[in-house]
């Protein structure tokens, strides 16, 4: 099963970064994380009918075309979902490529909320695109600084990973039940 990671974060040693990096090492399968910084501000005269999208769109959609499951990691930023991931999340709103694919949505914050405002946005868009959220597989990780070991650039609180390992297999197997053929009559 192949995984598309989406980071919410550009910064290089985001804390999200640190989740989403060890969230990928409980998932058993191929895995990318997309380059939604290099994508242009969504505008839908660049998306329109006849027209060819932008290299880094394209690549995004196929990307995610390819994926069996989309994992989306992100900060909370004034109570909402971070302007990057919501422009990816835009490019991917027409073209159809997360219907029916089973999503977790894990947000981090310092704050004792865990980005639940963000988490709780993502979800609502993700639904909206006719992915599949699943539910058991999301999560908010409240105060995340000290969890993280700057060294590694990994969760090092053994409660967290333990529960992130639980969210990725429980997105591994909506993403199994998603791809299994089905039975014959």
């Amino acid at each position: 099963m192949r995984l598309l990671a989406l980071s919410g974060s550009l910064r290089a040693r985001s804390s999200n970064g640190a989740v989403l990096r060890s969230a990928l090492t409980f998932w058993d399968g191929p895995a990318a994380t997309a380059d939604i910084g290099a994508l242009p501000h969504f505008n839908p005269d660049l998306d329109g009918e006849d027209a060819t999208p932008p290299a880094p769109v394209a690549a995004l959609r196929t990307a995610a075309a390819t994926a069996d499951a989309l994992l989306l990691v992100s900060p909370e930023y004034a109570h909402g979902v971070p302007g990057v991931l919501k422009n990816a999340l835009d490019w991917l709103v027409s073209s159809g490529e997360c219907v029916g694919k089973p999503v977790a949505v894990i947000t981090a914050s310092p704050f004792p909320t865990g980005g639940d405002h963000a988490n709780v946005q993502l979800r609502e868009i993700l639904r909206m695109m006719s992915g599949e959220v699943v539910t058991a597989a999301c999560r908010e990780i409240p105060a995340i600084g000290p969890k993280v070991d700057p060294t590694t650039e990994r969760v090092k609180d053994e409660v967290t990973l333990t529960d992130l390992e639980v969210a990725m297999s429980h997105l591994a197997a909506a993403a199994t039940a998603t791809t299994a053929p089905l039975p014959t009559p």
